[in-house]
């Protein structure tokens, strides 16, 4: 990865990096929303409220297949393939780690002259 995260060249494929974090967010929450919701339906005594929990966790176990399938098809996710998944983790390890390393925040960070003026300025 380039540290010049200003030249547009290195934008290419930014963007497919970008969904396939996305996605994996999403995946991620999506599962996470499933078990909050079971576990929400073990304690509930309320006839009406299970039956609003167990519909959601149907929806969500309908949402996290659909989201699974999609990264599937598109390469993003490996469930069968372990050795492919761990490159696939290995790059975007990696990716963060260079990242991490580039200077994104420079030490002067004055933004004086930047802005139109305020009435408080004289």
């Amino acid at each position: 990865m380039n540290q010049d995260y200003l030249d547009p060249i290195n934008a290419l494929h930014v963007p497919e990096l970008a969904d396939t974090t996305f996605a994996m967010d999403l995946l991620l929450r999506a599962k996470e929303c499933v078990r909050i919701i079971a576990v929400a339906l073990t304690e509930s005594a309320s006839p009406d409220v299970r039956t609003f929990l167990r519909k959601n966790l149907m929806q969500g176990i309908a949402m996290h297949q659909e989201i699974t399938e999609l990264m599937i098809n598109k390469k993003w996710f490996h469930p069968y393939e372990l050795s492919e998944q761990y490159k696939l983790d290995q790059l975007s390890a990696n990716n963060t780690l260079l990242i991490g390393k580039m200077n994104l925040f420079p030490v002067e960070t004055n933004r004086k002259g930047m802005f139109d003026r305020t009435p408080d300025d004289h």
